[in-house]
């Protein structure tokens, strides 16, 4: 693959990547000049420990923190040189969050959850069929009508993932999306969104400690000391 911002192929291009906080009078440098390309359609696990840059990353690529030095292109889009109402609609449009907690709100249905995400993308109308062939895919189907109370953790995240994708983005950026469940639901979630990745071309970033995790995705990027090792 051919790097650059102007590539096609490219969903995600980053050059040198820098984020420094200051925390009273000491500089923390939790990025140290990144670079990554990751592919449209591709699947890459992000590994490192507690303080490696990991959650900084994410962060910046999503478009809720800004870097402090470096390029960065999502979707053939400069998102340094964007507004911050451009950002917002970039999170409404293009990229997709799924974290560790599923952040579902518990007086709502699991239809209604997913129905605020269109709500904030200001998307009216019927579902798509082809996202209720992935409500099919995710287990959901007779689901929908349950409050989070009622469903179990897989099944809550298997409701934030939906919520996720329900406006097509481009990109999905799961922040340890196994890391409240069993065994049995990890596998479950992990293999659901290798399902997304390989059926749909769903490109997906994912944080993850586990290393059993990481290898479904097609490839492992470890980070340390805000660097790609």
């Amino acid at each position: 693959m051919t790097s650059g911002a102007n590539n096609n192929a490219s969903m995600i291009e980053i050059r040198d990547l820098k984020k420094t906080y200051k925390v009273g009078e000491i500089e923390v440098h939790a990025l140290r000049g990144v670079d990554l390309s990751v592919a449209r359609g591709e699947f890459v696990s992000v590994v490192g420990p507690s303080g490696s840059g990991k959650s900084t990353l994410f962060h910046i690529l999503g478009g809720l923190t800004p870097p402090t030095s470096g390029t960065i292109h999502i979707d053939n889009r400069d998102l340094l040189a964007m507004s911050e109402a451009e950002r917002t609609h970039l999170r409404k449009t293009t990229v997709g969050f799924v974290f560790q907690k599923y952040n579902l709100l518990p007086t709502l249905s699991a239809s209604d959850n997913i129905e605020i995400a269109r709500h904030i993308a200001h998307k009216t109308g019927p579902r798509d069929p082809q996202f209720n062939d992935m409500l099919g895919l995710l287990g959901l189907t007779g689901r929908l009508h349950h409050k989070p109370r009622a469903l179990s953790g897989g099944e809550q995240q298997r409701v934030a993932i939906a919520r996720a994708l329900v406006n097509h983005p481009a990109l999905l950026l799961a922040d340890e999306p196994t890391g409240n469940l069993d065994s049995e639901n990890s596998t479950a979630v992990l293999t659901l969104l290798r399902d997304l990745n390989s059926r749909l071309g769903q490109t997906i970033l994912m944080i993850t400690h586990n290393p059993e995790a990481a290898a479904y995705g097609h490839r492992i990027l470890t980070m340390r000391d805000g660097r790609v090792v």
